[in-house]
């Protein structure tokens, strides 16, 4: 890879009802990337109930953090089994008053230990669960980097409301969530009315949602436009991509699928929030929008309450949601992650995608470096910087930077990914290159 632009690292608490390789396990694997990568700082994944029963989500996300190199840094903490009030024993009645769909958890009883499932490429062989409960976690690490501790929250919310509710003061402490659940004008998924990650936990999901911390959703609404079919898969398993335990992963899970079924498609739900969090400039329709849950047992449970205007409690937050998404850019985004060299490598220089394979020698790139805000705005002036990709003395790409600055955010909004993407498309013909800023 080529030297890494300046930009602030994003500390990450990952709080998800892990799996091996749904649209969670996906976001296991990008996080451990982006982390190599300095894009964002992995504190721990906290595991709760949801997709699968607590005890087997443990057994996946141990051998994922061994399976990605990164369980000697990033701990995986033990959390809420269950969910506040919504019970397993209660779900055959809901099935039967309001229809159902998918049940996660709920599908089987909980299993005993002897029924645990090892993921395809076995058991963690040295990994133990942190000592630590997820609650405590949470609470110890906001508390340890106030304003700077951003929650992904890509399962039902049991972990985090109870966070809440325990230690409150640490409400204006966290920097913000980044949901992937609800659904706000199309159905559910899992009942007509309910997204499933809100669903399962209701009365948690309102308690977060109603806190008053910056937060942003990645609801169905937007999750339902983004598939993964088998063009994106044919860009993770072939011949030209060097076979990793990732790529092999995606291959167990969805060659036979695609053998059998080649239009089969499925949403990537998760990894759109993850991509959202490190760069929010692949949404392409955000509205701000007052959010709420229902909770009230009936055909309505679990529902998500968008309001556009005129919320009906005060005690409501208004948050980004999230409507739609640069899906080809997005793309980009998931594939070269999830093609990247296993165990993860340090986003060091060397080689295409953290392949581990040296650059070509007469390859080179210069970036010009400075704080984030430098590197696309230049304050005096009050003009946005563009960079050029230089061949052979040719101008060959540009980079706007009026595209990539984030002036919320007050800091520049293009990854590292995103250069390097440009000049690895250039290895096949290998000659000098030159990134340079023109004021």
């Amino acid at each position: 890879m080529m030297p890494a632009l300046a930009m602030a690292q994003e500390k990450l608490i990952l709080d998800t009802d892990f799996n091996v390789l749904g649209d969670d396990g996906q976001v296991g694997i990008m996080a451990a990337q982006l982390d190599a990568e300095g894009v964002i700082d992995l504190l721990g994944i906290t595991i709760v109930s949801g997709n699968q029963w607590h005890d087997q989500e443990m057994v996946e996300a141990l051998k994922a953090v061994e399976r990605m190199g990164i369980e000697d840094q990033v701990g995986v903490y033990r959390g809420s089994q269950y969910p506040l009030l919504h019970d397993y024993d209660t779900y055959p009645l809901e099935r039967e008053l309001f229809g159902y769909g998918y049940a996660g958890a709920w599908s089987n009883p909980k299993p005993e230990e002897s029924d645990l499932v090892a993921p395809p490429d076995g058991f963690a062989t040295h990994t133990e669960p942190a000592s630590q409960h997820a609650v405590d976690f949470i609470i110890e690490q906001v508390k340890k980097y106030p304003g700077d501790v951003s929650i992904l929250a890509i399962g039902p919310l049991t972990n985090v409301a109870i966070a809440l509710r325990v230690a409150p003061e640490i409400v204006p402490l966290i920097k913000r969530i980044v949901y992937m659940g609800g659904a706000c004008d199309v159905p559910g998924n899992v009942t007509p009315a309910a997204e499933f990650n809100w669903w399962f936990d209701p009365e948690a999901a309102k308690i977060v949602l109603r806190e008053p911390i910056p937060q942003a959703v990645i609801p169905l609404d937007v999750t339902n436009t983004v598939l993964f079919n088998k063009d994106v898969y044919d860009r993770i398993v072939n011949e030209q991509v060097p076979s990793t335990p990732v790529t092999e992963l995606h291959r167990w899970r969805f060659e036979d699928r695609f053998a059998q079924t080649p239009d089969y498609e499925t949403n990537m739900w998760d990894t759109l929030a993850m991509a959202y969090l490190v760069d929010p400039t692949y949404a392409t329709d955000v509205r701000e929008l007052w959010v709420d849950m229902d909770d009230n047992f009936g055909p309505d449970y679990g529902r998500s309450l968008c309001y556009y205007r005129n919320p009906p409690k005060d005690a409501l937050e208004k948050m980004n949601v999230v409507f739609g998404f640069d899906n080809d850019r997005f793309y980009d985004f998931y594939v070269d992650l999830v093609t990247r060299a296993v165990p993860v490598q340090p986003y060091d220089g060397e080689g295409a995608n953290g392949d581990g394979v040296p650059a070509p020698a007469n390859l080179t790139a210069k970036v010009y470096s400075g704080t984030a805000a430098e590197l696309f705005w230049d304050r005096v002036s009050g003009v946005a910087l563009n960079y050029e990709v230089i061949r052979d003395g040719a101008v060959v790409a540009t980079i706007d930077g009026t595209s990539y600055f984030d002036d919320t955010l007050s800091r520049g909004a293009i990854y590292n990914y995103q250069v390097t993407a440009i000049l690895d498309s250039m290895r096949s013909d290998p000659a000098a290159v030159d990134v340079s800023t023109e004021r």
